[in-house]
């Protein structure tokens, strides 16, 4: 449960209710300075993807244009081929010149002559494309119902594999809005397969058993069979219980090569087709991958973990044709690292190292997708899209770990808060890490207001990402004249698995344990008032807000989005509880009791702080009723709470005035018990 709220609505629904403070400055319309705020964060320039040709002289980069579609602006994603060397002569690659299309997932056929990607044509239906770099245009392969998405060409160039949800009402994946419940409910689900369509057109074959959901999925060198990451059932519901499989490309015979312990991502052949390599571990979110690398046999057997004892967690890597050597990045303790691993020894040697983000693909904005970087088929050049907390994202090119950049679409952009720093400090027996955001100016003698901003998860990190984002509290806060503290606690990615693992069957003991020496290491460094100290978060950060003020009062303030404050009656209402499986043990029906212990309503009688609380109606991962719980407790106990819900918004927020709205509540909040 990682993401903060994510883009605007038709209306707002505000349930309010003031006790012994009065309403707060929350329910204000956003000031000229938040709206400049908002200006700045949305002037910075996305980029979504990054795909080297396989000579590496081409490069082509996705991001983010504005267009007219049905009379209103809309902004979707755009496909650009420039030279890899310095940018030069920008194209557009586009299936539909003259209207506006989302175009995204570019992939270089083996020889570098064709590229394909997804489309959408006009009824906004998504289709895969395919544009002839020798001159043949552009034409469109597919006449799908539902979404897909992840075109790969096969390695003879002669097919092109992709994911296809056929019929299904919306994009997979719980982040998305949930479809509303009525009339008779039923079971019924729309499986996300592999499809196969010959690279010249025709009609693609659906592969596989009807009710096995792929995840992922890659091309064994020979043609002749994918890896897949799959479970049957739910889509949604069983990322979390997926297997390793292998899969005939031709008749779609499904053999089971493995059921690991933990979650896995990225199943990946090796270049000599004899091995499969994946990320394993225990992961709260599907797509946002954290682990050690494991091998095994294409042929089967034992898998075995290569990376023991790795102090980071890895989240992409790729063989690019190689038998023995993996190009991966990992996340450690605050800082990217860009690394290639022998698969044999375990051996690693570090090829770059900074407190900075490098991916090629991305989740939302927020963490690396499936690849972190594009490499040329012989290895020696690279392209990621790079960036840091206090520098905005350019695709930068060059040898791995040399890069320069070839755009600079975020030269004009302006620095929104003061220093990010770096700091470390001692809990229990674990050294944990997290990021210490300052204002844009600090005055001598003068002590600011703090706010912890908790990420969701738990398997997540706080990542040196600039904020770009509308809902980018951390940097509407610091602008507002707030240090923002940014915990990575255990439970999170960074620091290998067994700090990942550390919270099993103990959430909000230790992480937040974690989190209060956390808090009282910077005051002792930072002149912060510990007296004005505030919490925040969203998804598990929301649940760790609510957990937080039922075991401590040193937070005068808090604001929970998405927020948890039942894990009982979380279980049976949420539309993926499989994902609790391997945090607590058992189910809610066998082992009631440790879900009790962790849940924020036991010890609701405690809570004294002021709470602000927000949320989407159509939320799949924490169903908005568990909001309307926490709220009715603090207004029934005469806590000043308020509450506000956004229609038609899922787990993430997609419309701009939400996002605008939600983060103006945020900062009036924290301004009207932090600033008196």
């Amino acid at each position: 449960m990682p993401f903060p709220s994510i883009g605007p609505v038709r209306g707002v629904l505000a349930l309010s209710l003031s006790l012994g403070c009065g309403v707060a400055a929350a329910a204000q319309a956003p000031s000229s300075s938040d709206t400049a705020l908002l200006d700045t964060l949305s002037a910075v320039h996305p980029f979504s993807e990054v795909a080297l040709s396989p000579d590496g002289r081409h490069v082509i980069y996705g991001s983010v244009v504005t267009g007219k579609r049905g009379g209103a602006d809309v902004d979707v994603s755009a496909l650009w081929i420039v030279d890899a060397k310095d940018g030069s002569h920008p194209t557009r690659l586009t299936a539909c010149p003259g209207t506006v299309c989302d175009e995204h997932g570019a992939a270089w056929s083996p020889d570098g002559s064709h590229i394909a990607f997804v489309t959408t044509d006009a009824s906004e239906q998504a289709q895969i494309a395919v544009a002839d770099l020798r001159g043949g245009g552009v034409r469109t392969l597919t006449q799908a119902h539902g979404p897909l998405d992840t075109p790969r060409w096969s390695p003879d160039g002669g097919r092109i594999a992709f994911l296809y949800s056929k019929g299904a009402p919306r994009l997979p994946g719980p982040l998305n809005p949930l479809a509303r419940d009525a009339g008779v409910l039923s079971s019924s689900v729309f499986e996300q397969r592999l499809a196969v369509i010959p690279a010249g057109g025709g009609e693609p074959r659906l592969l596989g058993p009807e009710d096995l959901n792929v995840y992922e999925y890659d091309w064994s060198p020979d043609g002749r069979r994918f890896a897949i990451s799959a479970a049957h059932g739910s889509g949604d519901d069983n990322w979390w219980l997926a297997e390793l499989d292998v899969m005939d490309a031709a008749s779609g015979a499904v053999t089971v090569l493995e059921r690991p312990k933990w979650q896995i991502a990225a199943p990946r052949f090796s270049g000599d087709g004899t091995r499969i390599a994946y990320i394993g571990g225990i992961m709260s979110d599907e797509t946002i991958t954290g682990g050690d690398l494991y091998v095994i046999a294409a042929a089967g057997g034992a898998s075995r973990n290569v990376t023991p004892g790795l102090a980071a967690s890895l989240h992409t890597f790729t063989w690019n044709g190689s038998r023995t050597q993996v190009v991966a990045t990992e996340f450690a303790a605050g800082e990217e690292v860009l690394a290639v691993i022998d698969a044999d020894s375990g051996k690693q040697r570090e090829l770059w190292r900074a407190p900075q983000m490098i991916w090629a693909n991305t989740v939302m904005g927020f963490a690396p997708g499936d690849v972190g970087v594009s490499l040329s088929k012989d290895g020696k050049f690279s392209a990621v899209i790079r960036q840091s907390y206090t520098q905005p994202p350019e695709i930068e090119t060059g040898p791995p770990g040399h890069w320069k950049p070839i755009t600079h679409a975020n030269a004009h952009v302006a620095r929104l808060t003061g220093p990010a720093t770096n700091v470390r400090w001692k809990s229990d027996s674990f050294d944990v890490q997290g990021m210490l955001v300052a204002p844009p100016t600090i005055e001598p003698g003068k002590r600011y207001p703090m706010v912890v901003e908790v990420h969701g998860g738990p398997a997540f990190a706080h990542y040196p990402v600039f904020p770009s984002l509308l809902e980018s509290f951390d940097a509407a806060l610091a602008r507002h004249g707030y240090f923002v503290f940014k915990p990575n606690p255990r439970g999170s990615y960074g620091q290998g698995e067994a700090f990942t693992r550390a919270n099993v069957k103990d959430f909000g003991f230790g992480d937040l344990r974690d989190v209060m020496s956390g808090v009282d290491a910077v005051l002792k460094t930072a002149p912060i008032d510990g007296d004005r100290v505030g919490i925040t978060g969203w998804s598990y950060g929301g649940y760790m807000t609510m957990w937080a003020i039922t075991q401590t009062q040193r937070f005068k303030a808090a604001v929970a989005g998405a927020g948890l404050s039942d894990w009982l009656s979380y279980y049976g209402t949420n539309n993926i509880d499989t994902w609790m499986l391997p945090y607590f043990g058992a189910s809610v029906y066998d082992d009631p009791k440790v879900y009790e212990r962790s849940s924020p309503m036991t010890y609701i009688k405690n809570v004294r702080t002021p709470t602000l609380l927000l949320g989407g109606d159509r939320d799949a991962e924490v169903p908005i009723t568990q909001s309307y719980e926490y709220w009715n407790a603090l207004r029934r106990l005469g806590v000043p709470t308020e509450f506000v819900v956004y229609p038609d918004e899922g787990h993430v927020f997609f419309k701009r005035a939400d996002q605008i709205d939600s983060t103006s509540r945020l900062v009036g909040w924290f301004d009207h018990y932090l600033k008196r």
